[in-house]
């Protein structure tokens, strides 16, 4: 009757550490600025497909993020329970799943807004930038028809 017990306490173990341990460090490298003596044009908006792209890591990265938030509770919630603390053990466990959701769940998102975003801009651009190549004299004549 203790191994059904003992299994819902090392299979999370297990699957927290594996995923705590895939996760990189995270380092910002330092950065550096250089002067340009050419005039700045301003900035352009990203492309549609910059848009899904983004979104799309955008989903990733907050997949990620949660995985590590789940595993990081996982892992302090088993050294609480190791240590004979159960109470601290259901909070970490408890605190590390509700990050991970909020950290999905903003990913989710975002990354979701920025591909409506960019597949809107496709399919708006044929009806909003079909006279652009038209000259000024042409478009007057045809706007008189």
């Amino acid at each position: 009757m203790k191994t059904p017990i003992a299994l819902l306490f090392v299979v999370p173990l297990a699957f927290g550490l594996s995923a705590y341990g895939q996760n990189p460090p995270q380092t910002q490298a330092p950065a550096i600025q250089t002067q340009t003596s050419q005039p700045a044009s301003p900035p352009q908006g990203r492309s549609a497909g910059g848009n899904i792209g983004s979104g799309t890591g955008d989903i990733g990265k907050g997949a990620g993020e949660g995985a590590g938030k789940a595993a990081e509770g996982v892992g302090k919630g088993a050294g609480d329970l190791v240590t004979l603390h159960p109470a601290g053990a259901a909070k970490n466990v408890g605190k590390g799943a509700g990050e991970a959701g909020k950290d999905a769940g903003v990913g989710a998102v975002k990354g979701t807004g920025k591909i409506a975003k960019g597949t809107g801009k496709l399919i708006a651009k044929p009806f909003h930038h079909s006279k652009k190549n038209i000259s000024p004299d042409a478009r007057a004549l045809e706007d008189d028809r």
